[in-house]
């Protein structure tokens, strides 16, 4: 019986490869080429080859042979063929340009700086070479960047100095002859130096500081994908070390503010490409199923990742990665991009990226369109594992159909697509007066000055006619009833400040669901407003929907950060004013994720406030973490210490812009604890309370220490448990322990919150006289209403008496009288759960804690609207009658 032949000799070019170089071809070890095996086999040529470049082409076909029997017949995963190609580039780069350097020096010495060392030149992979992600017949972009200006040193007598970018440019020219030539072993990679700045005009080699002033002047946005990817791929002594070149790509790449105006320049040139397409294959059908520039190919894949990686790198340095596969991964995680899309086109650009390799194993060709010929497209079907052509066609389709939709989506969110006619109206003018015309009267009282502002005349053309589209689109949603009017009013005035920064016009236009959702923020409540303008760039966290309908989520939160923290620690980037501002987006962020949600009803004021006393949690415990890990006196890995949350975060219950009343504590042996432990505090709070150009994060309020301000900001866990259990000569005073009612352990060793809590219950459930307990607890509240006297006619929610601190203060006293007879009353449940627990172990009468407990609820769901608003507080007395009456019988029966 005759065996059929492997797979992979339905490649032409395997075919021709073997007849070429039957000896050579066991120099190359069966399996994946390694950079070992690379050299190896590369010093073994020189001695049939001793040219470099005859050398280094033999490599590539002794590579290309095995790349086909691994993929074809074993079926090695994409990323072993595209790593294999990537380190076939880089040794090439690497020895052809050692040989490029000796050679120029010979006739004009060494390249040296104005610090007499010897200029460098990098080669900067671009694309799929910076990547990683090299096809079998690719050719390499690429960028020649030197470090620095000067003159060579000249040969004997100083002869043949030339400049320093002189003696690159020669050294590229010799790097050509040696990499792209075609002889008659071929080349080794074709070479393409189209990305450099000015392109095909542009000089071949370019300084770091020509290449730092280009960027800042010329730089376009289509340039910023192609330097995404960018990356030294020799000399091999400097991929790793090019930190003076990182600095200068990454801020030209990833912009500190959301930037949508990419979005526009990706279109077009993407609408060039499908144009490019279409000629290309008009009268010829057989160039239709091109699977990287065609509808639905590899092309979209990468521009809807890069394009995500542009727009929101800056703030999320997770994504500021190369591989297409793991940005993708990086994408979900970031949520912004939901995890069924992203494996969609995981599985698309597999797939694709091997129909492509198989379409160039054929015959060595850079093509990316499948054959003609059936038995060609029959045995790449073969080798895919697939029955025939047709079950190919069928999978390439549903690929391709997929990867279209989600790129179209992407880019035809916005106007410029024209895909959303209720979102997106055509303006029916160009000019301001007509525009003005079609206005309601506030809306076009508040927009008549605009036309002469400063600012708006400073905008270009494509940014003004922006800024009309959304004037107009702002006015349809309000004669459609989807706005208010006072949401159009104070959109003006959010908008007016960020007018120079067009990238905000951009991210409106392209997301009609951020300018919609912003307007109901806007229109809502005046701190929502105020929050806006203070926090403009938070609003792109509203493009997705569907976070509306979720709640706030810790364990998610700790995993951006710390993927943020290792991003930038993997870019030499973690410097401490980076980290205060990621801190501070992620505050930013979730707070607006969790207003949105208020404002829209998904959440109850108990459920707003669990969620703000979590997302302190998170970020104290985060920011905890990293202050310890950069703390120059620390001792241990990690800290033996506590923080404790004392009022509203203790008790769960903050709102919207709430500071954190804190206590620290720490258990450590060490002789220098107290003070390595303050240090850490006062670092801490600085960390959270310090200002930057994204704000803070929390005020902190560490007034109720053992001793208040006079205290030490630091308690060691034996003089804290002292105090507060009334040992020795210092102790807490009573409202102290009303205090401790709703401390609650937040953040720390976990190996002291079992302490905390035990003394914290014993604290609470210690005998106590209760007439002189309730003496000592109205004898406070007397004091406080005392500082807050408001007319008669009026009730101030919080101060008034029948008001929630009276609530507050009967709830204490209950806990402190009677916990040690109902220790359950020691729970930090809430108000309304104690007095719900206390009616039902009968210290209050039948139906009095429930009544208490409605109206201290419709208390903060009041409360809660007029901080929103920033309105008072107060309401007339005969409108919260009921809630205060119910109140007032609760103090009387606990207090009489």
């Amino acid at each position: 019986m005759t065996l059929p032949p492997p797979f992979s000799h339905g490649s032409r070019l395997l075919q021709r490869l073997r007849r070429r170089y039957p000896q050579e071809l066991a120099l190359l070890p069966a399996g994946e080429p390694t950079a070992a095996q690379l050299q190896s086999t590369y010093a073994q040529l020189r001695q049939a080859y001793p040219e470099v470049a005859d050398a280094l082409r033999v490599l590539r076909q002794l590579v290309l042979e095995r790349l086909v029997v691994l993929d074809c017949e074993q079926q090695a995963p994409l990323n072993t063929i595209m790593q294999s190609m990537t380190a076939l580039a880089e040794f090439s780069l690497g020895e052809a340009l050692q040989e490029a350097l000796a050679r120029v020096d010979q006739r004009h010495g060494a390249p040296m700086t104005a610090q007499g060392t010897r200029a460098q030149l990098w080669v900067v992979g671009m694309g799929k070479l910076g990547a990683g992600e090299l096809n079998v017949s690719s050719d390499i972009d690429l960028v020649y960047v030197f470090d620095e200006d000067g003159q060579t040193q000249g040969i004997e007598g100083g002869r043949g100095g030339v400049s320093n970018h002189s003696y690159f440019d020669k050294v590229v020219k010799q790097l050509y002859a040696l990499i792209g030539e075609t002889t008659e072993h071929g080349q080794v990679f074709r070479m393409d130096l189209g990305l450099r700045p000015n392109g095909e005009s542009g000089h071949s080699v370019v300084s770091l500081d020509a290449l730092e002033e280009y960027f800042q002047v010329q730089g376009r946005e289509w340039e910023r994908l192609a330097w995404l990817k960018a990356r030294v791929v020799a000399p091999g002594a400097c991929i790793d070390l090019v930190k003076a070149l990182r600095e200068v790509v990454t801020p030209f790449v990833f912009r500190r503010y959301l930037d949508y105006n990419v979005f526009e320049a990706l279109r077009v040139l993407h609408q060039q490409i499908r144009a490019q397409s279409r000629r290309l294959s008009a009268g010829r059908p057989e160039r239709a199923n091109d699977v990287k520039l065609g509808r639905g190919g590899i092309r979209e894949i990468e521009f809807t990742v890069q394009l995500l990686q542009v727009v929101r790198g800056g703030q999320f340095p997770e994504l500021r990665q190369r591989a297409t596969l793991d940005t993708l991964a990086s994408l979900v995680q970031a949520r912004l991009m939901p995890a069924d899309t992203a494996q969609a086109l995981h599985e698309a650009y597999i797939f694709l990226r091997r129909v492509e390799h198989r379409t160039q194993y054929l015959d060595d060709q850079q093509t990316h369109r499948l054959p003609s010929d059936p038995a060609d497209l029959q045995w790449i079907a073969h080798t895919l594992g697939l029955a025939g052509s047709d079950d190919l066609l069928t999978v390439l389709q549903q690929h391709r159909d997929r990867v279209a939709q989600e790129f179209d989506r992407l880019l035809g969110q916005g106007e410029s697509a024209q895909t959303d006619t209720a979102n997106t109206p055509p303006p029916v003018s160009h000019d301001w007066a007509s525009v003005l015309e079609g206005l309601s009267p506030l809306f076009r009282e508040r927009m008549t000055a605009w036309p002469a502002l400063p600012r708006v005349l400073a905008l270009r053309e494509d940014a003004r006619e922006r800024l009309l589209r959304l004037v107009q689109r702002t006015q349809t949603w309000l004669d459609q009833g989807r706005i208010n009017e006072e949401a159009a009013l104070r959109w003006s005035d959010w908008m007016e400040p960020l007018l120079r920064r067009e990238t905000y016009l951009a991210l409106l236009l392209e997301r009609p669901q951020v300018h919609q959702q912003l307007l109901r923020l806007l229109g809502s409540a005046r701190w929502a407003a105020r929050y806006l303008r203070t926090h403009p760039g938070v609003i792109d966290e509203l493009a997705n929907p569907e976070v509306l309908e979720e709640r706030f989520d810790a364990v998610q939160l700790r995993g951006h950060l710390q993927a943020r923290y290792d991003a930038l620690a993997n870019q030499d980037a973690d410097d401490e004013e980076s980290l205060l501002n990621v801190l501070r987006r992620a505050h930013h962020g979730e707070t607006l994720l969790t207003l949105a949600r208020d404002v829209e009803g998904r959440l109850s004021v108990e459920q707003v406030a669990d969620d703000l006393s979590l997302l302190a949690d998170t970020l104290v415990e985060v920011a905890a973490l990293w202050v310890w890990s950069r703390l120059k006196t620390r001792h241990r890995e990690l800290p033996c210490f506590a923080v404790l949350g004392y009022g509203k975060w203790g008790g769960k219950e903050l709102g919207y812009g709430s500071d954190l009343d804190i206590v620290f504590v720490y258990q450590d042996e060490h002789p220098q604890a107290a003070e390595i432990y303050a240090g850490f505090a006062r670092k801490l709070i600085q960390w959270l309370t310090i200002k930057t150009g994204e704000g803070d994060v929390y005020e902190i309020d560490t007034a109720l220490r053992p001793n208040g301000n006079a205290g030490l900001l630091v308690s060691s866990w034996e003089s804290f448990a002292d105090y507060q259990r009334q040992r020795g000569s210092n102790t807490a005073w009573v409202w102290e322990h009303q205090a401790m009612t709703r401390a609650r352990f937040c953040v720390g060793d976990v190996s002291l919150r079992q302490p905390f809590e035990e003394v914290r219950r014993e604290v609470l459930c210690a005998p106590r006289d209760p007439q002189t307990l309730a003496l000592e607890v109205v004898a406070m509240r007397d004091k406080m209403r005392a500082a807050h006297a408001f007319m008669p006619e009026v009730f101030d929610f919080k101060h008034s008496p029948g008001g929630m601190i009276d609530v507050e203060f009967a709830v204490q006293f209950l806990v402190l009288a009677h916990a040690g007879q109902y220790p359950r009353l020691a729970d930090n449940i809430g108000n309304i759960a104690l007095l719900e627990q206390a009616e039902s172990v009968g210290l209050l009468p039948p139906g009095m804690g429930q009544a208490a407990a409605d109206a201290y609820r419709s208390l903060r769901h009041w409360q809660h609207l007029a901080r929103l608003d920033e309105a008072s507080g107060q309401l007339p007395l005969n409108e919260v009658r009921q809630q205060q009456e119910a109140i007032a019988a609760l103090w009387r029966f606990v207090f009489s």
